[in-house]
């Protein structure tokens, strides 16, 4: 195959199809590719939002710290191949070929083995697959792993080892798979919790918070909880946000982000707070004044990203996000301020109508529809906008960004928010048909 013919190949297997029980995954894993935490320090990362910002400022922190870093994150914005990265470089698109190929080869092998031929890994679990063989192969120093959904039952918790687990900011997303409360959601991504693994997580709120606590006691793990009472005097300037951060030895450090998304500070402070407790039993030095110079330089795509001129977007895609959202889009000092909306359908997509609409930040708004399988229809975003004022709608995403920027003068500044599939679609457009 070439790469366009693999790629079209993995997303033939149904993106949600059931998933195999963690046990078959690890059995996979351990017989036919190795496990690869077992020679090479892991970093285990959960949460509802945060996670991959998370993800990112750890890896700009330790390849400060000189370390060669490999990085699974999901979902991705344009390429498949941002999934799989080692420090600031992705899998190649032969790698990507060569790998795919050798996984399914591998896949045959086992259920000649097990006599079971019906077992298969779904989408996730697959490309947990390649991840695996392609780190092994590529050998870093430390990887850092995101989840997909949930922690408990996920594939990247058939891992053995970790050398710590870090669960962000717990919200209600993803309810028809994780539980319908934040304390049910919160004991799914505490599943990633190991006996005697020290665990940091973002204590936003308590009864939340002791979902995690309590399953840490079980398990004998330390815990470590920040907070944003651990963030202070923080200032945002156009070239990002200054503040201070309470450090576990230190008193407060001095922390310059190169972003103008105020909820990275607390993705910022977690990751912070991870390098400290790695620190003290590593196998590689940690110096905080690397990592933290590692941090000022994390660029995260697709979380307030400026794309063009006066052009940013956002990844907010559940009721948290978007109030996330809002708080910065309140610090950009701007006349007028427009926005382009769109989600998909399993989304609370009534709920940020309501916020977007209570916000009162935006002169106009643009609502489109996404080409993913997943989108919305346009009814169901109508239905949702019908009592917002000024709103146009649109088939789709090129249709909505050539009429907001068309429409806007010199003192505006254009927004689009509701989904990493809205932020992967914008970016396409402007990176591969240059229409903005």
């Amino acid at each position: 195959m070439d790469f366009k013919e693999a790629e079209d190949w993995l997303y033939s297997i149904p993106r949600f199809a059931k998933k195999n029980e963690v046990e078959k995954t690890k059995q996979f894993l351990d017989e036919e590719i190795g496990d690869f935490s077992k020679s090479i320090p892991t970093i285990h990362v959960a949460g509802t939002n945060g996670k991959g910002s998370v993800c990112a400022y750890l890896r700009a922190a330790l390849n400060e710290c000189g370390l060669k870093v490999g990085l699974f994150t999901s979902p991705h914005l344009v390429s498949v191949l941002e999934r799989f990265m080692i420090d600031d470089t992705m899998m190649s698109e032969r790698e990507f070929t060569n790998t795919l190929e050798y996984v399914r080869s591998l896949i045959s092998d086992f259920n000649k083995k097990t006599g079971n031929e019906k077992y298969f890994p779904t989408f996730f679990e697959f490309v947990f697959f390649m991840a695996a063989v392609w780190f092994k192969n590529k050998k870093p120093d430390v990887i850092v792993l995101e989840t997909g959904l949930g922690g408990r039952l996920d594939a990247t918790n058939s891992i053995g080892e970790k050398k710590i687990s870090v669960i962000t900011e717990i919200g209600l997303d993803h309810t028809e798979y994780l539980g319908n409360t934040k304390e049910e959601i919160a004991f799914e991504k505490a599943g990633i919790i190991k006996e005697n693994t020290p665990v940091v997580f973002f204590n936003k709120e308590e009864s939340v918070s002791d979902v995690i606590r309590n399953r840490a006691k079980e398990l004998n793990a330390p815990t470590y909880e920040v907070s944003v009472k651990n963030i202070k005097n923080y200032e945002t300037n156009n070239a990002g946000i200054d503040f201070s951060m309470q450090s576990l030895y230190d008193g407060f450090v001095e922390i310059v982000l190169n972003t103008k998304a105020l909820y990275q500070t607390e993705n910022a402070l977690i990751a912070f707070r991870t390098l400290e407790v790695l620190s003290k039993d590593f196998p590689f030095k940690l110096d905080s004044k690397d990592y933290v110079k590692g941090l000022s330089k994390m660029n995260w795509p697709g979380r307030m990203e400026t794309v063009s001129d006066r052009f940013l977007v956002d990844g907010g895609h559940n009721e948290d996000g978007i109030k996330a959202f809002l708080e910065s889009v309140k610090t950009f000092d701007y006349k007028k301020k427009e926005l382009l909306y769109s989600a998909v359908s399993d989304k609370d997509i009534d709920k940020a109508a309501s916020l977007i609409k209570e916000s009162k930040l935006f002169d106009k708004i643009y609502v489109c529809k996404l080409s993913s399988y997943r989108a919305s229809s346009l009814e169901r975003l109508k239905e949702a906008f019908k009592d917002v004022e000024n709103v146009e709608y649109f088939d789709n995403v090129a249709e909505g960004i050539g009429k907001m920027i068309s429409d806007r003068s010199s003192d505006t500044y254009s927004f689009a928010v509701g989904s990493l599939y809205l932020v992967g679609e914008i970016k396409a457009l402007i990176y591969e048909e240059e229409t903005i």
